[in-house]
């Protein structure tokens, strides 16, 4: 039983791995498709057309008041959210 509930315990840690990475890969695609001049960053206007939820929050991941944001910015803004359990 112990044998089986380490085994259960290590298939879940790798599931969440692969999701999180599922995640990430989704999220540089969907970037990517809105970042129209290739420059790697988003202005409001881009995350506007191709990322509506990244516009309705780009004062708050646009933290240095760039005019834009990259996907740096992005995954940080995303993972403080979480750490705050605000998603």
């Amino acid at each position: 039983m112990k044998r089986f509930c380490l085994m259960l315990v290590a298939a879940l840690a790798v599931s969440s791995v692969y999701a999180q990475d599922a995640m990430a890969d989704k999220l540089q695609a969907r970037f990517a498709a809105a970042d129209i001049d290739h420059d790697g960053k988003l202005t409001l206007a881009e995350a506007q057309a191709g990322m509506p939820r990244v516009a309705a929050h780009f004062a708050q991941i646009d933290a240095d008041h760039k005019g834009y944001v990259t996907l740096d910015d992005i995954e940080r803004y995303a993972a403080q959210r979480r750490q705050q359990g605000q998603q």
